[in-house]
């Protein structure tokens, strides 16, 4: 069974993850007058480089997932 210590190590680092992809896009994307995301007047982003982002906070999502459910024995499927 997984420790809490070992599931809260990965929470805080799907934390730090979803932070820095945050920062990125507040970085390279505009905000409208009610402070959501302006896409409509923001530059072209890297695909790539949004991607990679996004690959680092689900890769931690699935990995977390796992580690949940192995620390609370829930059945899956």
């Amino acid at each position: 069974m997984t420790s809490i210590d070992d599931t809260k190590i990965e929470m805080r680092k799907y934390e730090k993850i979803r932070n820095d992809f945050y920062d990125f896009l507040d970085t390279n994307i505009a905000k409208s007058e009610n402070g959501q995301f302006d896409f409509s007047n923001s530059q072209n982003l890297d695909a790539q480089e949004v991607y990679a982002h996004f690959f680092k906070l689900d890769y931690q999502a699935r990995k977390l997932r796992g580690l949940l459910i192995e620390a609370k024995d829930i059945k899956v499927g």
